[in-house]
């Protein structure tokens, strides 16, 4: 089982970050928009006899590296990330100073001319600098918290596509089966005909078989809808377009043993992205109250004039002020209030985060738990027993000891097993996928694994 979690590289700070920043992915991913083939992602872009493309062939890994580079999700997500970031330069810019001009001493009001003094200026506030550092903090935050809330969606697609991957491999597993059991129906019946020929078996035998027959066709044929519909979600997924052929490359197996409850738990609250983003929002919450109990800190004004006034030489004079907060109080039931409470509210909601994380490690642990053990069970227990009944009863029918209602109802019996363990498998890959999303992480190793694929 290749983790979707995997494609996430280690942070500076120990978090995980998503892997596509820098210059080569987007080459890439320019590549792979084009069509062209990349060693190690894709395959040659063959064609059959009749000029139509082949199916891409795609790993998991590939396909969630796809993912991640083409799902129109993240593409926003990314946009939203790169908005956090503009803010930081708006949250620090200085002002623009102002041109102004003053006309005094007009004789007329309806002609400019008429006065004696002209008076031009340019006007410019100087921020408090500690508030401006910390209103370029704040947005800081911010921006890391909308990295971190990238980090979280693009796990989540990176288990979704996981998910619809194997629900392909599944569905052709299923086929296979379908295919096998068919052909069984086909020599059973081709058998039964041959042996009412000979009067050893009644005619209502044969009916069963065509029937049989039958009923194995029109499982393919439901099948293929349900091959169409895996690869269309999958597509989704992948940025493609729904009716792209795709070929799997990678085979359905049960995964190696879960790791400890315990360990995951601690992963879980080291990395996943919620807590972390929640964290960079509280320290932007502890900047924001910092930043309001400062009102008492002025902004300068200033504004430089030159004067022109009719028989008198050019001079210059100098405005400056301050705002005074006289009404202290408003200030401090107001915004110092209001921060502090937001403050509050972020603790109480991480201390809540927290707990919805244990949980979902705790429902996701227990889910891929119990897929791997009846995945294994199946494996080892159930479709091998399945397997010998339907050979023994094959050998029985072929020397006139068994009917044939009992060669089908073994036969019945041998592909819903088969069924079954394609559905475990599908089942406990997906629990696996949904356990690394919970933990937010790769997923430590676990116990060595005494079972055995067979």
């Amino acid at each position: 089982m290749i983790c979707p979690i995997s494609l996430f590289r280690a942070c500076p700070d120990g978090g995980v970050a998503p892997h596509w920043r820098g210059l080569a992915l987007r080459r890439l991913a320019r590549l792979l928009s084009a069509g062209v083939a990349v060693a190690g992602l894709w395959s040659p872009v063959a064609r059959g006899e009749d000029g139509a493309p082949e199916a891409v062939r795609l790993s998991r890994r590939e396909s969630v590296r796809q993912a991640l580079a083409h799902n129109p999700g993240i593409l926003a997500a990314r946009e939203l990330v790169a908005e956090a970031k503009a803010q930081i330069t708006v949250a620090t810019a200085l002002p623009d100073p102002s041109l102004v001009t003053e006309l005094d001493q007009l004789r007329n009001f309806w002609s400019p001319s008429s006065g004696t003094e002209r008076d031009v200026g340019v006007q410019f506030t100087v921020p408090y600098p500690n508030r401006t550092r910390l209103n370029g903090r704040i947005a800081r935050a911010g921006w890391r918290a909308a990295e971190w809330s990238l980090a979280q969606l693009e796990q989540q697609i990176a288990a979704q596509t996981v998910q619809a991957y194997d629900a392909l491999l599944v569905a052709r597993r299923h086929r296979d089966d379908l295919v096998q059991g068919r052909d069984l129906s086909a020599q059973f019946l081709d058998k039964t005909r041959e042996r009412f020929r000979g009067g050893l078996v009644p005619r209502l035998d044969t009916l069963k078989a065509e029937v049989d027959l039958a009923k194995a066709e029109n499982d393919l044929i439901a099948n293929e809808r349900t091959i169409a519909t895996s690869q269309a979600a999958l597509n989704r997924l992948l940025g493609r377009p729904l009716h792209a052929e795709l070929a799997a490359s990678d085979a359905l197996e049960v995964p190696a043993a879960l790791p400890a409850a315990a360990a995951l738990e601690q992963v879980a609250l080291r990395s996943r992205p919620e807590l972390r983003g929640l964290a960079e929002q509280r320290q932007a919450a502890r900047d924001a109250t910092k930043l309001s109990r400062q009102y008492w800190a002025p902004d300068l004004n200033f504004t430089l004039w030159r004067s022109d006034i009719v028989g008198a030489p050019r001079s210059y004079k100098f405005d400056g002020g301050i705002s005074l907060p006289l009404f202290f109080w408003q200030h401090q039931r107001g915004q110092v209030a209001q921060a502090r409470h937001r403050e509050l509210e972020l603790a109480a909601t991480n201390a809540d985060l927290e707990s919805q994380v244990l949980l979902d490690i705790s429902n996701a642990y227990a889910a891929a738990s119990t897929a791997r053990r009846q995945a294994v069970y199946l494996r080892d227990s159930l479709l091998p027993e399945a397997r010998r009944a339907f050979e023994v009863t094959l050998q029985s029918y072929n020397l006139g000891g068994s009917s044939a209602l009992e060669l089908l109802d073994a036969k019945g019996t041998l592909l819903s097993a088969e069924g079954d363990y394609a559905d475990a498998l599908g089942a406990v890959n997906d629990a696996m996928a949904d356990l690394e999303r919970a933990a937010g992480a790769p997923l430590p190793p676990g116990p060595p694994d005494s079972s055995h694929d067979h």
